[in-house]
């Protein structure tokens, strides 16, 4: 090297060291908290005392991170403690806003504020929100390069109580050099020429605070599992209704290098539409919806020609969480189209379950031009927790009431509002699951046009006072046998336990409760429609199908409909379940049909073994004799009639199956994610989310112990819900 380009070299890095030393000067100080008193802060309340605090304060885990000896720590008198530090107003005339930050975390209650004009601007708040954790302080920063030139002033804000009830702040400074460490209340505006915001997910990320704004004001929040980098798959956003406007992104906190907002794109379609409903592990008859999570379903209702199907979803995770009220309709209940979340997050909480009723006489007067509305009741499970209200004549578009609490909270643990209208009384009926004085309840309510609710019932337990009545209850009546003079009304739980007895429209009387419904497992939550034409005259149930979908972009499902009856027995009326008629549409093919009765003998060969199907419907009359055991094999699941404890035994799963008359019915509907048997007139119905074998598309049955005969023995392959949409 010669030595003039050294010294050229030399000259450079100087001068580059020379100016970063100059940036760092130019930092401005707004507050270390190094003096014996907060200076021109003003501090309310008994959280911040007369100055900072040196560190640890006396019943605290120790504090560590900060700069010098001082800084703010609320910790003063435990977490029970509350009040806010405000700083003198300043200039904001440097890019960057940066501080240390720990403690409690609670984005309304723990808060470092940046105010302008007396508005929060921007807001931070510390890491912990559960037990264990750190006290350390760490850098985080505001990007406010939008606000340079305007008056601003810091609050630090402790309105929390209980475990990390406290905030930890220090070293705030103004700079033009980006800091180290996490952005803090990162934005990003997007003019929306598209119907969908894509945003990258990543299955196990920290959860960060996504908030949609328009015209600054909040449209909604969630917690997001945000893709700092590579994508495991995009969640579609619905920003149609501002195509042409700006929306504005909002995220808390992101690691500095993260490009989890400049990649989020838009588009028409949803990312990966191309492969839709193909998914591996999509169930190919039970509806599941296009991206994210779902549990309970809600709302279900017949409307204009359709079924109506809400759905508790988390549009942008795999787990539960960010609960919105998923949509979607089907004219058969077969082929559902996903319609989009009408009723999100806001104010009140997230969208928790409820139902659906179409208020014919207008009681509510939400009805416009002669249409009846279609009117949802649902919980906000905020603080408080409290029931509401959403309405539409179209079916469509949803109006959140604007009188909404319609119901206040009882207890913290409300839920779940099943509304119905009892024609005798003229009147709404409310049942509403209340932990009320440390039992599982149900609360009846009415009401003369379903803002207006009066408790007239509490039902506690069975005879014995045993609570079996947990969260989203379902209440109707049925008729004993089809004989519409032997009616009796339903009382059923989450679990599909359910009490038979009578209602008058003020007190509903147990005659029989703590029944058993469903006898598999992966079955909760199950609702039933309202408003089906009276020429129908079926009592249709779906329930939550937990089919975990490992790898997808989607998680959970929802059973096939669900016929239910009223069967009478030697022990009193008993539901029965069955699949629905309209499924026999997805039969592509009979791949098995017996003309007559088939005998079979032990050893004999597999009558089923040229069954090559994916999706099967199994269905059989069987008279057991001499067998102990009818074992079938469903693509790999082994389902067995155990003849001698009359019991039904679906992959190691027992289940109680009586013979009527010496013969079983045998329903087996196999799908991508798991099987639903029926039997025994459906009063055994056995769902199972288990996957079957992939690759194995067989079918076998066999007789053990000696010969069986069936009566029926046939066998359909099923064509795909989703591409005959």
């Amino acid at each position: 090297m010669n030595i003039p380009f050294r010294n050229t070299l030399f000259a450079l890095a100087f001068a580059l060291v020379t100016t970063a030393v100059a940036r760092a000067a130019d930092d401005l100080l707004i507050a270390d908290f190094e003096g014996p008193d907060y200076g021109g802060w003003k501090a309310m309340g008994e959280a911040f005392g007369d100055g900072p605090a040196r560190g640890t304060l006396p019943g605290q885990m120790r504090v560590d991170g900060f700069e010098g000896n001082g800084l703010v720590n609320t910790f003063r008198g435990g977490d029970d403690s509350m009040g806010t530090l405000t700083s003198p107003p300043f200039r904001i005339e440097r890019r960057h806003l940066a501080f240390l930050i720990g403690g409690g975390k609670n984005e309304q209650k723990l808060a470092l504020q940046l105010l302008v004009d007396g508005r929060v601007v921007r807001s931070a708040t510390g890491p912990n929100d559960r037990s264990g954790g750190s006290e350390s302080l760490e850098p985080g920063s505001w990007e406010v390069s939008d606000l340079m030139g305007r008056t601003a002033s810091i609050r630090i804000v402790d309105e929390a109580k209980g475990g990390w009830g406290h905030l930890n702040v220090d070293h705030l400074r103004q700079t033009d050099v980006r800091p180290k460490g996490p952005q803090i209340d990162v934005e990003r505006s997007i003019a929306v020429t598209a119907r969908y915001l894509h945003l990258p997910i990543r299955h196990g990320a920290p959860k960060r605070v996504v908030t949609l704004r328009v015209d600054g004001q909040t449209i909604v929040r969630n917690d997001i599992e945000l893709a700092d980098g590579p994508a495991d798959w995009w969640a579609p956003m619905d920003v149609s209704a501002w195509r042409g406007r700006t929306v504005t992104l909002h995220v808390d906190r992101l690691p500095a290098e993260s490009t989890a907002l400049a990649s989020v794109g838009q588009g028409d379609e949803i990312r990966d539409a191309d492969t839709l409903y193909a998914e591996r592990l999509r169930g190919q008859f039970h509806f599941s919806p296009k991206r994210g999570w779902n549990n309970d379903p809600n709302g279900m209702v017949f409307f204009h020609g359709e079924y109506h199907l809400f759905f508790q979803h988390n549009p942008y995770g795999w787990d539960w969480g960010n609960m919105h009220w998923g949509h979607a309709v089907s004219r058969d209940l077969v082929h559902w189209q996903e319609l989009g979340d009408k009723l999100l997050p806001d104010d009140l909480g997230p969208m928790f379950s409820g139902s659906a009723v179409v208020d014919w006489k207008n009681t509510s007067g939400f009805g416009k031009d002669g249409k009846p509305p279609l009117v949802l009741i649902y919980t906000a499970a905020g603080n408080p927790t409290v029931q509401c209200l959403a309405y539409s004549t179209d079916g469509r578009t949803f109006t959140k009431y604007p009188g909404n609490p319609v119901l206040k909270q009882i207890t913290g643990g409300n839920r779940d509002p099943k509304v119905m209208w009892h024609e005798p009384s003229q009147r709404w009926v409310m049942v509403l699951y209340v932990e009320w004085q440390k039992k599982h309840t149900i609360h009846f309510f009415h009401s003369p046009n379903l803002r207006d609710w009066t408790l007239g019932q509490i039902v506690e337990g069975d005879a014995t006072g045993k609570p079996y009545l947990y969260e989203c209850p379902d209440f109707f009546e049925l008729p004993v046998d089809g004989d519409p003079n032997r009616r009796k009304w339903v009382l059923l739980a989450a679990n599909s336990a359910y009490a038979v007895g009578t209602f008058d429209g003020a007190r509903f009387v147990p005659e029989q409760s703590n029944l058993t419904g469903h006898r598999g497992k992966g079955f909760y939550a199950p609702q039933t429609f309202s408003d089906l034409p009276a020429s129908d005259g079926r009592r249709i149930q779906i329930g939550w199908f937990q089919t975990a979908t490992k790898g997808m972009a989607f998680n959970q499902s929802m059973t096939v409909p669900l016929e239910l009856r009223l069967l009478g027995t030697a022990d009193g009326p008993r539901l029965t379940f069955t699949p629905v008629r309209e499924l026999e549409a997805l039969r592509s093919s009979t791949v098995f049909q017996a003309p007559g009765p088939v005998d079979l003998a032990i050893g004999a060969p597999n009558p089923l073994a040229a069954v090559a199907a994916e999706l099967q419907e199994v269905r059989a009359v069987i008279r057991p004799g001499d067998a102990t055991e009818v074992a079938f094999t469903v693509r790999g699941v082994p389902v067995t009639y155990d003849v001698k404890r009359q019991e039904l035994v679906v992959d190691g799963h027992r289940a109680p199956a009586p013979l009527h008359q010496g013969s079983l019915d045998l329903t087996v509907y196999c799908d991508r994610t798991g099987l639903e048997v029926f039997a025994s007139r459906g009063l055994c119905y056995v769902p199972m989310p288990v996957p079957p074998k992939a690759g194995d598309l067989s079918l076998s049955v066999r007789a053990v112990g000696g010969p069986v005969r069936f009566e029926r023995l046939e066998v359909h392959g099923l064509r795909s819900a989703w591409k005959a949409r």
